[in-house]
Formats: structure tokens, C-alpha cells, sequence
């Protein structure tokens, strides 16, 4: 029975318990926990133990170990290959052996070329070649292995993971048609630190890492690296590509965004906002994560894999906000501008970070550009804007005498601005060095922050547009009417809204009084006429009852027509409406009271239509915005 037994040699033996120490020790080199000497002195040790093993071979029958050596790993290999299945889905534990069969080729490579021989220098060479072409097949079969695992495993988050939301929504339409109040509400921004711990995410699934990084080394080890991250490269990207179809986030070109109408243009604006900040606070600092743990222990490989993986979707985002910057300066657009601007600042540090490396520096630069260049759209807009309300004009009055629409639409926009107060003190404080209108303005004004002192560049433009407004009046009365109603209205606004700590207690003084000064103007032209009707009895007593009567009947028709015209003016704001009436009842009652009752025997009772009571009505009627005609409603036999 003896004979029949395999028989093993003992220069066999050796060599399996040399190559299975020099598994441990590569294995044990490979470890992140490894000290670098430490892991020195293991690559010293796995040398040695090569060489000895060259020597068992060359103790043992030659080349013929190394052949049938390489006959066992090439029917592992076609086994593996024959497999349709990927082996860590059908048996984790399998793959690694899988890989240790790669760690076989490797050693028997190094053999074979170490090996010596005189007369069989061919057979060497054959082997080595047939040796290759089954590293060459492992390799093959481990990029699917790869390419299926970096799939398959992929993770995604919810892009509600991190949202942004602007200070401010409000649509404006440019050419002033129509605009109404909005209530402004502050919104509060989560911003959190960069690069936050909290904000990565894992992108793979956990329980593949370490047998990626396995397959990193087999692969590197053996020369086959650029294979590696061509595949991962592939994958990663290709995961990417799907999270920005997740965020609904289109590739447009340049011209396209030029061509968007503004409703659209600004759907893909808030769009890109949300997405810029997941990208880079989330995805990108989770990928970077991810490469770094895979190809970490191969020097830049990491980052050249990482720069390879986003600079293309980075510059897709940036294409887009680049297109916008060089978009039309409509003054709707600056809160959308402002918002990229901000979200663009904040993100700054996590680029700088992302992207420090020499292969980073294009996607760095470009972010950079970008920044600058919409900092410089926002206040070429902005400045655009107080000249368009200068050269706003209109041929025809506005309707009542009400708030016009340019007041609303300014005082709203200035007061959204608020919000945006430090970006664009940053970004004004420039311009007021070189603008020509600081110089017009008081020396005062000069200590004033950069967004205080174009606050009030602004309204002083819109007062002066006001004014040539109001001029498109024949009434006199009623262009006064205008001016108080629309002084009024931006001395509310001011006054209602942290526009206070930019225009300050003098600016509102002023500008009340101002007000109130058109509102005694109008009392002035308007009444001042109707009651001198009533002076006639200062006249020495000898005036006749006809000229009383005259003059009462005169009074009354004049009345009746400021009735008829003023009911249609309007004073929108309650207070306002009130003060003026209450006043105009002062004074016209009581004119028309002691008139009436000193002059009763004096006057017909048919010369006397209206009552001081009805007077007090109808004056309450005034500045309601709806036309009344006036009947007489006191009729006296």
C-alpha cells in the first residue's frame, strides 16, 4: 500500500509553506495599521523568502515544479472565468480565494523570470508567456468583477438630504405692469460647517469596501492599474451621471440657457442652486471619501481617479452658472443672481478643499471665475436698475392719483434686497469709490455702508421720476394728491421694515414732512378758492342778500363739482385718507357753518342745499376712488 501513495518532495513542501508566508506577509504590508517600517521590514522578509524559494525550485527537478504549478493555476483560472456568476454574489469567501489564485500567478511569474536555465532557455520563455496570458484572463474576469460589484452596490441619498432655500421668492415683472405687495418673509438658512462629517454619505454599499480595495492591490500588483481606474472611473461617473438625472438637473449648453424665457431660466436656476450645494457638500465630499479609502495606499492615483470622476459634472455646473452671468441684466433676476452668489461664497472652502491638488486646480480656478463673474453681473444689475427708474417714463397720468406701480415695485425690491445686505456691501463698496453720483450727493452720505448709500440713490431717483409723474396732471390738486399718496407709501415701507437701519430716523423726518407738506398744498388749491366764496361777509354791511346768496350758491356748485371729481381720486392708505378728511372737514364745516348761520335771515332758504351735517357726509366720500355725482339733497321753501 505504500507505494501508492502520492509522493510530495520535500523541496515541494517548502516551496507551498515559503509561498503560503509570502501571502501573510503581503497581506500583512497591505494593512492602513501597519507602521512604514514595520511594513519595510515584511517586504524584506517576503524577498527573502522569494529567493528562497527560487532556490527549492532549482534544488527540485528543474522547470518542471514551475509547469505543473502553472497547469493548476490555469485550470483554476478557467474554472473562474467559466463561471457566469459574479463570485462575491454567489460566495464572498470564494472571491478571496479567487484572489489568492492571482496572488499564485504573480509569484510564479516572478519565478519563472528569476529562474535560470541553460538548455531549456525556450521552455522558460514558453511558460512565461503561457503564465502571462492567464494574469492576462484573471485580470480580464476581475475587471467585470469590479465593473459588476461598483454597480450593483452603488448608493444613492435622497436629494431632500440637504435643500436650499432663498431668502426671498419674488417674481417682478421688469417693465412695471403690474406689481403688488408682498409680505417679505425672512427664511433661515442652514449652512453648517464645511466639508461637515455629518454631510458624508456612503455611496457604496460597506460590505464590498475592503474586497475593493483587494481587488485595488491584486490589480496594482500586478501592473495592471491604469485597467483599474479606467473601470472605476467609468462606474463612478456613470453614478454621478444618474444622481444629477435624480435632481433633474439637464445638460444645457450655453446657448441654451441664453434662450430661456425668464420663468424657465429661473425654474433651472433654483434648481441648479440646490444642486450645486448637494454636489459639492454631499456627493462630492462622500466620493472623494470613497476613493481615498480604495486607492489611498497608491499615492495621487486616488485624486488623479477623484479629478477624472467630477471635473466633467463640475464644469457642467459651472457652464450653466457662467451662461447666466452673461444673460440679460433684467432687475428680476438679481435675488435669483444674489442666490447663486451666496451659495457660490459659501461653498468656496469645500471647492478650495475638494480640489487643492495640482490635478484639481482647472475646476478650481474655473469655481473662482465664477464666482467673480456673477459678483459682477449682480451689480452691473443693480446699478442698472436705479437708471432705469430715472429714464422711466409715461405719457399718460395714473389712474386716481394713487401708488403707482413704480413705488410699489422699487420700495418691494429694495426691501427684498435687505436680505441680501452683506453680499452686496461686499460687493458695492467699489463702486462707490468711482460713481459719479456720490459726488452729488451730500457729504453726509459719504459715511454711509455701500447698500445704504444706493438705497437712497435709488428713491432719490424714484422721488425725481415722481415728480415728472405728476406733472402728466392738469389738476394741480391732484398732482399733490400723487406725491403725498406715493411719499407716504415709501415712508411706510421704510419705516415698517429693516429699510429703517439703512435710511435712519432724518430720512424718515423728512420725508413725512415732505408729505405732509403736498398735503397742505393740496387743502391750499384745492378749498382755498371754494372758501374764499364764503369771505364775503367781511365786507362792510352793506353787502345785499343777493350777493350773500350768490356767493352761497356759488360755494355749493363748487362743492358738488370737487365731490364729483374727488371721489374718484384715491388715497389707498386708511390713515392718510382720514387725516386729510378730517382736516378738509375743519376747515370747510366750520367756513360753511358760521357763513350759513351768521347770513340765515340774509339768504333764501332755496340758496342753502346743504346741511353742515351732510357736508361732513359727503367730505368722507372723498378719496375713495369711486366716482359719485351730488344731488341736493336739502331743498327749503
Amino acid at each position: 500500500m505504500e507505494e501508492h501513495k502520492p509522493v510530495i518532495s520535500t523541496c515541494e513542501q517548502d516551496q507551498h509553506v515559503v509561498a503560503a508566508a509570502q501571502h501573510i506577509l503581503k497581506a500583512l504590508a497591505a494593512s492602513k495599521n501597519v507602521s512604514s517600517d514595520l511594513r519595510k521590514t515584511l517586504l524584506d522578509v517576503e524577498s527573502q523568502l522569494s529567493a528562497i524559494s527560487i532556490v527549492n525550485e532549482r534544488k527540485g527537478r528543474g522547470i518542471r515544479p514551475l509547469e505543473n504549478r502553472l497547469k493548476c493555476v490555469e485550470d483554476k483560472v478557467t474554472r473562474w472565468i467559466a463561471n457566469p456568476s459574479m463570485t462575491w454574489d454567489s460566495s464572498p469567501n470564494q472571491s478571496s480565494d479567487y484572489l489568492k489564485v492571482v496572488g499564485e500567478i504573480q509569484t510564479l511569474i516572478q519565478s519563472l523570470e528569476s529562474f535560470s536555465v541553460v538548455n531549456d532557455n525556450w521552455r522558460q520563455k514558453e511558460l512565461l508567456e503561457r503564465a502571462y496570458a492567464v494574469l492576462q484572463d484573471a485580470m480580464s474576469r476581475l475587471e467585470r468583477e469590479l465593473d459588476h460589484i461598483l454597480v450593483e452596490h452603488k448608493q444613492y441619498f435622497e436629494p431632500e438630504y440637504m435643500s436650499f432655500d432663498s431668502k426671498m421668492d419674488m417674481a417682478y415683472d421688469e417693465s412695471f405692469r403690474e406689481v403688488e405687495d408682498e409680505q417679505v418673509n425672512e427664511v433661515s438658512r442652514s449652512t453648517g460647517s464645511s466639508q461637515s462629517e455629518a454631510n458624508i454619505v456612503d455611496l457604496m454599499n460597506p460590505a464590498v469596501l475592503e474586497y475593493l480595495k483587494s481587488i485595488a492591490n491584486v490589480m496594482f500588483d500586478s501592473k495592471y492599474h491604469q485597467e483599474f481606474c479606467q473601470v472605476f472611473i467609468s462606474s463612478r461617473r456613470n453614478a454621478l451621471a444618474e444622481y444629477f438625472v435624480t435632481l433633474k438637473m439637464e445638460k444645457l449648453s450655453i446657448e441654451d440657457v441664453l434662450k430661456l424665457e425668464w420663468q424657465c431660466l429661473n425654474h433651472e436656476m433654483k434648481k441648479w442652486i440646490r444642486a450645486m450645494k448637494i454636489i459639492v457638500q454631499v456627493y462630492l465630499v462622500s466620493e472623494k471619501r470613497l476613493c481615498k479609502h480604495i486607492l489611498g495606499d497608491f499615492g495621487s492615483f486616488y485624486q488623479c481617479c477623484f479629478s477624472e470622476i467630477s471635473q466633467s459634472f463640475m464644469l457642467l455646473l459651472l457652464n450653466f452658472g457662467e451662461a447666466v452671468a452673461m444673460g440679460a441684466h433684467a432687475p428680476e433676476r438679481i435675488f435669483r443672481l444674489l442666490d447663486m452668489h451666496e451659495v457660490l461664497e459659501h461653498l468656496s472652502v469645500d471647492v478650495d478643499k475638494l480640489f487643492f491638488e495640482e490635478v484639481g486646480a482647472f475646476v478650481r480656478g474655473e469655481f473662482h471665475k465664477l464666482l467673480t463673474s456673477i459678483g459682477d453681473t449682480i451689480k452691473s444689475t443693480f446699478l442698472a436698475f436705479r437708471n432705469a427708474i430715472a429714464t422711466n417714463n409715461s405719457k399718460t397720468p395714473f389712474p386716481q392719483g394713487g401708488v403707482h406701480h413704480v413705488t410699489k415695485y422699487v420700495m418691494n425690491y429694495i426691501t427684498t434686497l435687505v436680505e441680501y445686505g452683506d453680499t452686496l456691501n461686499l460687493l458695492l463698496v467699489e463702486e462707490c469709490s468711482t460713481d459719479p453720483a456720490v459726488y452729488k450727493q451730500e457729504t453726509s452720505a459719504l459715511s454711509l455702508c455701500p447698500v445704504a448709500f444706493y438705497f437712497r440713490s435709488i428713491t432719490t431717483a424714484l422721488e425725481s421720476n415722481l415728480s415728472n409723474k405728476s406733472k402728466l396732471y392738469k389738476d394741480v390738486g391732484l398732482q399733490h394728491i400723487f406725491m403725498m399718496n406715493n411719499i407716504r407709501y415709501m415712508v411706510q415701507k421704510v419705516k415698517c421694515s429693516d429699510l429703517s437701519h439703512f435710511f435712519g430716523d432724518c430720512w424718515l423726518r423728512q420725508h413725512t414732512a415732505e408729505y405732509q407738506r403736498d398735503a397742505r398744498c393740496y387743502e391750499r388749491v384745492t378749498w382755498g378758492p371754494i372758501l374764499s366764496m364764503l369771505k364775503v361777509d367781511n365786507l362792510p354791511n352793506c353787502v345785499s342778500p343777493r350777493t350773500l346768496e350768490k356767493s352761497c350758491k356759488k360755494f355749493c356748485n363748487a362743492f358738488r363739482e370737487v365731490y364729483r371729481t374727488q371721489t374718484g381720486w384715491c388715497i389707498q392708505d386708511s390713515q392718510l385718507r382720514e387725516d386729510l378728511q378730517i382736516s378738509v372737514s375743519q376747515k370747510v364745516v366750520l367756513a360753511y357753518g358760521s357763513y350759513t348761520g351768521r347770513n340765515s335771515l340774509n339768504i333764501a332758504d332755496k340758496y342753502i342745499k346743504y346741511t353742515v351735517e351732510d357736508l361732513q357726509t359727503y367730505i368722507l366720500d372723498l378719496f375713495q376712488g369711486s366716482p359719485k355725482s351730488l344731488h341736493y339733497t336739502q331743498q327749503r321753501n
